[in-house]
């Protein structure tokens, strides 16, 4: 009676008879407004096409007693209208308007279920905004505590090199000092000079005489050019060992550079064999000119 009444307003209503069994039987017998309740809930499930089975000694038949229906659809049910303790059956026009009914109803939950569909995609669409969010500001705080250690990294390297540096500024000047005690400093005549161009050789007199005997010279002139253009020019002790030349130059020059020294003219490069010779021996008295070379 009711249950199979139900199920025949279900198929009218155009559901598919394996799904309108399957809601009636899940349902109770609740009536037709909980069946359309389920129908809508379990639309999209997988086996909801699956063929029903029902459980055994459960047909869908005249014969059975209906459960009792709630409240909400008490005043229709199928095919019968409830009045106080009786039923009566409905006129077609009755059962039209029945069903004309349970489409609206159905209608408007449809439109509550797409409302709250609609709502948890914006909600779902907030949270993964939100989570966005959080990310970026992870990968940012991640670049900026990268950033921070690259540059300290950099500070850090910065002071080691200037630590370095000064460390072997302190060797060449310790070396510097060594090798004056060592070899003696230059002669307090020594000076530092700005470049000098050679000057021109003068034309002979007219009326040349005998030459002059060759003149012993305790003190020679040497006059050295460094590796920026510039020139060093000093007096040394004709016995002098051309070391002194190369300590002057060392403690006279802002170039830090190892070098070696050589004569132009004549070429000749000074090994350090030579450094301990005296100036007179490597004829370099009474003035000579030497130029720095890298070594």
């Amino acid at each position: 009676m009711a249950e199979c009444t139900t199920l025949e307003s279900l198929l009218e209503m155009g559901f598919d008879r394996n799904r309108a069994e399957k809601a009636v039987a899940h349902t109770g017998n609740q009536g037709i407004e909980r069946a359309m309740d389920w129908l809508m809930e379990h639309e999209n499930d997988p086996d909801i096409d699956e063929p029903y089975v029902p459980p055994a000694g459960n047909v869908l038949s005249a014969s059975e007693s209906p459960s009792q229906p709630d409240t909400e659809t008490a005043e229709f049910v199928g095919d019968e209208i409830q009045e106080g303790d009786t039923k009566r059956p409905m006129t077609e026009e009755e059962r039209k308007e029945q069903i004309k009914r349970l489409e609206e109803l159905m209608r408007v939950k449809q439109e509550e279920r797409r409302e709250r569909e609609r709502q948890d995609e914006v909600d779902r669409e907030k949270q993964r905004r939100k989570q966005g969010q959080e990310l970026q500001k992870i990968k940012q705080k991640l670049q900026d505590d990268e950033m921070k250690k690259l540059a300290d990294d950099r500070r850090k390297e910065k002071m080691e090199d200037r630590m370095a540096k000064q460390r072997v500024k302190e060797k060449i000047a310790r070396d510097r000092e060594e090798r004056a005690r060592k070899f003696g400093g230059g002669s307090s005549g020594s000076s530092l000079s700005s470049p000098t161009s050679d000057s021109t050789p003068q034309s002979p007199p007219e009326h040349q005489g005998p030459p002059p005997a060759k003149k012993d010279y305790d003190e020679c002139r040497i006059q050295v050019r460094l590796l920026d253009g510039s020139a060093l020019t000093a007096v040394f002790k004709a016995q002098e060992p051309l070391a002194a030349v190369r300590v002057y130059v060392q403690m006279n020059s802002a170039d830090s550079q190892d070098f070696t020294l050589l004569s132009p003219y004549p070429r000749r490069v000074y090994t350090d064999l030579d450094m301990e010779k005296p100036l007179s021996e490597l004829g370099l008295v009474p003035s000579a000119v030497l130029v720095v070379t890298k070594k």
